[in-house]
């Protein structure tokens, strides 16, 4: 077996003078740290020769000094920062100030993106702040609020992807002691010790894996799959007036692991184009765990076989209460979802993606909720109430292509957005949007599929009306593709109506 890495430690002395209690408080940091074995770098801010003000108009476009370089090297290097200085009228001095500003420079620490928002190019990393000061501890966190600790901390290293950042406050120096400050400096050298057992605690280790595991899921998509399986259900207890509990849990817990292992498939399968795509949001270009190193693609295929082995289990089970014959759907389901990124079918990579999200989406999972409950093969229930749904779907899934579009094309993944252009998919998503709205009042007025679309017209013909609107807006507007979160909430959002409507229908009935 390989050795374990050791932690690179990169500790920081901001303060302007190394003979200082702040020079002390690094020196006993560093005994504690060589004592617990990590290779540990250190920058004294003093000894280097840089210009601290970024005269340039941005810090990418000025010389970099030797120091400077060097500095670089070492942050890129380091998995954990300490930095140790003075609090000086609230907040850093101006020789860490300085270099921060010419180090933390974009395409270094952080990239922005056109469409907006930004990648965190430090991520995987933490650090410590260690400061001195001669305010009260408790004046400085209750009631200024620790102005220079949250800005370094969050608006600094914390844009940059470095968390967590623990913070140490050693203070009032001015009425200390010299048992007090022995004391501090003991603290020092034992928070430098405790690298032996690693940066985070075993809390920490497990709620940083669970939120990586959490994010990976995107649960925030799942609610309308539940919602469109409950109209399936409900559509049958109208005719049998019996529920099924058991067969509707087990059915939903199939479900629930296929879509975890669809989600998990497609991180691991689209890795490439996630790592290109700099207009990531939260609605596109996947959960980022892997590309931001929150997961290792080693721990993803565990978790992918995890949900495969929880999706056969709980579909074995479903198989022993309802007849074979009643799960083809989830067969299929399982099939479209499983083929969505992995080889060899691929699908999304074939420009079949968007029928694929649609149709398990709507047709095949309203299908489960019916049969599952023993609703009869041969009624057009399930067929006809998610026609309108499936046509709902397609918008969104078909703009979801157009901040990916750059770094799908340049993996060679064929979505919609690629295969035709932006502008064309987004005619596609206009004209879906209008179908949508047109198969929900043909349903509502034709009293089609239970009357389960009663009524849906006062929020669908408005908001479709908005949505057409602002897809023209956005074509007009000739912007090159980039984020699109309103679009994309707003397209999400419609899909609200062709599931809740129906639901609240077949559920009071």
């Amino acid at each position: 077996m390989n050795a374990p890495a050791r932690l690179k430690v990169l500790l920081i002395l901001g303060h302007p003078r190394k003979d200082s209690l702040c020079g002390a408080l690094a020196d006993a940091y560093v005994a504690g740290a060589r004592e617990a074995g990590v290779a540990l770098e250190r920058l004294d801010l003093a000894d280097l020769e840089f210009e601290p003000n970024v005269i340039a108009g941005s810090p990418r476009n000025q010389p970099c000094e030797p120091a400077i370089r060097k500095a670089l090297e070492l942050l890129a290097w380091a998995d954990h920062l300490v930095l140790v200085f003075p609090t000086w009228w609230g907040t850093m001095p101006a020789l860490l100030k300085g270099f921060l500003d010419r180090v933390l420079m974009p395409g270094f620490a952080f990239e922005e993106h056109e469409g907006g928002g930004w990648s965190k190019l430090l991520s995987g990393r933490t650090a410590h702040l260690l400061t001195t000061m001669d305010t009260p501890s408790w004046v400085y966190r209750w009631i200024y609020k620790s102005p220079g600790l949250n800005s370094l901390a969050l608006a600094s290293l914390g844009f940059c992807g470095i968390a967590p950042v623990r913070r140490s406050i050693f203070g009032p120096v001015k009425d200390s002691d010299p048992e007090q400050r022995a004391r501090w400096l003991e603290a020092a050298r034992r928070h430098g010790s405790r690298l032996r057992e690693g940066v985070l605690t075993r809390g920490e280790r497990r709620r940083k894996t669970l939120g990586a595991w959490i994010a990976a899921l995107r649960l925030q998509f799942h609610p309308m799959a539940w919602g469109a399986y409950g109209i399936g259900a409900a559509g049958a207890l109208q005719a049998s007036a019996k529920f099924d509990a058991a067969a509707f849990w087990l059915g939903w817990l199939s479900l629930f692991c296929l879509e975890a292992l669809t989600v998990f498939t497609n991180e691991y399968f689209d890795y490439e184009s996630d790592r290109r795509n700099r207009n990531f949001g939260p609605f596109t270009g996947g959960s980022r765990v892997l590309v931001d190193g929150r997961i290792s693609a080693a721990r993803m295929r565990l978790g992918i076989a995890w949900a495969a082995l929880g999706f056969l289990l709980a579909s074995f089970a479903l198989a022993a209460i309802v007849p074979m014959s009643r799960l083809v759907p989830l067969g299929l389901i399982a099939v479209l979802a499983i083929g969505y990124t992995t080889p060899p079918l691929k699908l999304c990579w074939r420009g079949l993606g968007e029928l694929d999200v649609a149709l398990t989406h709507s047709t095949a999972i309203i299908l489960c909720g019916f049969l599952f409950q023993g609703g009869a093969w041969d009624t057009s229930f399930p067929e006809l109430v998610s026609v309108p749904l499936f046509l709902a779907v397609l918008p969104a899934i078909i703009m979801s292509g157009i901040p990916d579009y750059a770094a799908d094309h340049a993996v060679g993944k064929r979505s919609l957005a690629v295969l035709l252009g932006p502008r064309a998919a987004t005619r596609i998503a206009q004209a879906t949007t209008v179908a949508a709205a047109l198969a929900a009042l043909l349903w509502q007025y034709g009293g089609v599929a239970a009357a389960s679309f009663a009524g849906i017209a006062i929020v669908v013909v408005p908001h479709a009306a908005l949505q057409t609107w602002l897809l023209e807006r956005y074509l007009r507007g000739g912007r090159p593709p980039g984020r699109i979160d309103g679009l994309m909430a707003l397209s999400l959002l419609y899909i609200v109506w062709f599931v809740a409507v129906p639901l609240y229908h077949l559920t009071r009935a």
